[in-house]
């Protein structure tokens, strides 16, 4: 499947410009996450203090444990005298206090708690130094190059910044691979401790936003208010972020601007055929016809095209063996209005080896002698 190419994909990773969209946040973007498409940019690059939504990464490297299995949502984690000593918002650990890794993601995802936050980074790393660490690794890896972290809160810390491309990238990675993060990042109220905590949300938008999934908000006096805000419609998830917003109210506004643009806008469309694929004749073959399958990638169009979207498949008569899986037999071109917008090829589904001699020597026999 590596030799699939399409037609538009360096125009896809581009930054389409939205006309008449404004957003008073100095620095904000927006991104499609099934093909990570920028639809959206303003100041993406600038680096910035991005308060709580350092926490993005604090769940993914979370998240990324438990599916490695170092890490279970029933084990329990003990609060340090550290982690409780972090202020900002919280639940109020007490030393030595026990809760389940699941409790603990809760807190973090719904009232953005910094003690837990330590907490779980010292469980999974040792250390809060140790697992900051992994998160700058985990950045270089996913090519967050605006990014250093210094601690896995987003409390103030001198040296400490990224940029609102740079958390659309962890957003991305957090949502695309951790679907289940969003029985958290969904809550509007709930409670820890057996009722005894309450929880309500920091994300207004989980409240008041139609489709909304999550992410993160975070502030403090100099990142000001930021936000890492999700919602999907239709089967398409979008991630919204804001930095350095003015108030807590706008940094939502600005956030629903930038998502209601894109729903409204664009559509995600599956690069699969209309019907059936034929079979391909192979010759020289163990078999004598292969099966083209399409990829079914996601291809982001505007909606004006999507309605209009035709699809036409072109395959060869013949392949000769031996044949690879994901060898290419042919293209699937998706036009709308008469212009092309995609060319994805179409594949050998399965390996066809070549037949050998002795097998075409024994064929041969049966047809000139048995006729068949």
């Amino acid at each position: 499947m590596k030799k699939l190419l399409f037609a538009l994909a360096a125009a896809l990773v581009l930054i389409v410009p939205a006309k008449a969209l404004e957003v008073s946040a100095p620095s904000a973007l927006l991104m499609e996450k099934e093909t990570g498409t920028v639809l959206f940019a303003k100041n993406e690059h600038e680096k910035l203090e991005p308060a709580s939504v350092t926490k993005v990464m604090t769940l993914l490297l979370t998240m990324e444990a438990i599916e490695n299995g170092t890490l279970h949502y029933d084990d329990m984690v003990t609060a340090s005298a550290h982690a409780c000593s972090m202020g900002g918002s919280q639940i109020w650990l007490k030393e030595n206090e026990q809760l389940s890794v699941d409790d603990m993601l809760k807190a973090v995802c719904v009232v953005s708690a910094n003690d837990c936050s330590v907490a779980l980074a010292e469980h999974i790393a040792g250390s809060e130094d140790a697992f900051v660490e992994r998160m700058n690794q985990r950045a270089k890896e996913l090519g967050m190059d605006d990014t250093h972290f210094v601690n896995p809160t987003g409390l103030p810390a001198d040296g400490h910044v990224t940029s609102a491309y740079d958390i659309a990238l962890m957003s991305r990675e957090l949502i695309l691979n951790h679907p289940d993060l969003r029985k958290y990042t969904t809550i509007w109220m709930d409670t820890l401790r057996n009722g005894a905590s309450s929880l309500v949300n920091t994300n207004k938008l989980i409240r008041f936003y139609e489709g909304a999934t999550g992410l993160k908000t975070g502030s403090t006096g100099a990142a000001q208010y930021c936000l890492s805000g999700t919602a999907e419609r239709d089967g398409m998830e979008l991630i919204a972020v804001i930095m350095k917003g003015p108030t807590s109210a706008q940094r939502f506004e600005d956030a629903k601007s930038l998502l209601s643009y894109g729903f409204s806008t664009y559509a995600l469309v599956k690069a699969v055929p209309d019907g059936a694929l034929p079979p391909v004749n192979v010759s020289l073959g163990t078999q004598a016809t292969v099966q083209p399958v399409a990829s079914g990638e996601s291809l982001l169009l505007e909606k004006a095209k999507a309605a209009k979207l035709e699809k036409s498949v072109s395959l060869t008569e013949q392949a000769a063996a031996p044949i690879a899986k994901g060898d290419v037999l042919g293209t699937l071109i998706l036009s709308s209005g008469g212009e092309t917008v995609a060319e994805v090829p179409l594949v050998a589904g399965e390996d066809v080896p070549r037949v050998t001699w002795g097998a075409l020597a024994l064929r041969y026999l049966r047809t000139a002698f048995l006729g068949g």
